[in-house]
């Protein structure tokens, strides 16, 4: 089991295979109430996690919005749009095979937006990034992000993997910033720092 704190460092995945980042959200009714509230929980909040797949400080894939098996050999794999936030457990996930990663990849970037037009991270309840360690087919969590509530930023980059020689390291980013909704080049641009 690794543990993982912003604070810590990169902590290294020697005899970590497989790695789940996943995130969940309930849907809020804002400030309203009654009727209207119950109707905006129900129709919920679009968020969307994406991992960016780098070379070189490039991005040049990425699994998310209408792309889910980026490499097409199930290296980095998205587990599909969820458009509410009513999912159990976490509303949308990336699995990545370290082994299957290709050579070119030196990192991947989790980020967390409210990328389509609409979507707000204030539109949204009790946000939660949650990495996991899925070596061996089992799911065991290994950290919880929970960022702060503070802001009208619309972008988390919440973890970074990338490769120190021939091992995986992971580092927690939590760091979030503003994009423009629906701009897939300010995603990417944002994804990498810039």
């Amino acid at each position: 089991m690794i543990t993982l704190r912003k604070e810590d460092g990169p902590a290294d995945l020697a005899g970590i295979t497989h790695l789940s980042v996943g995130v969940s959200w309930d849907p809020s009714a804002g400030s309203s109430g009654g009727l209207l509230g119950i109707a905006r929980r129900k129709k919920g909040v679009d968020l969307d996690l994406l991992a960016i797949c780098m070379q070189g400080g490039d991005p040049v894939r990425f699994a998310g919005l209408d792309s889910l098996d980026p490499f097409q050999n199930g290296s980095v794999v998205h587990s599909g749009d969820e458009q509410t936030g009513a999912a159990a457990g976490d509303d949308e996930t990336v699995h990545v095979t370290f082994d299957s990663v290709p050579g070119p990849i030196d990192s991947i970037v989790f980020v967390a937006a409210a990328f389509k037009k609409g979507s707000s991270f204030e539109k949204a309840n009790n946000i939660a990034f949650k990495i996991y360690d899925a070596t061996g087919g089992s799911s065991q969590q290994v950290a919880e992000i929970w960022p702060s509530m503070l802001g009208t930023e619309n972008a988390n980059a919440i973890a970074r993997a990338f490769r120190n020689g021939p091992v995986w390291q992971l580092e927690v980013l939590d760091r979030k910033g503003k994009i423009k909704q629906g701009d897939r080049q300010a995603l990417l641009r944002f994804a990498i720092g810039s």
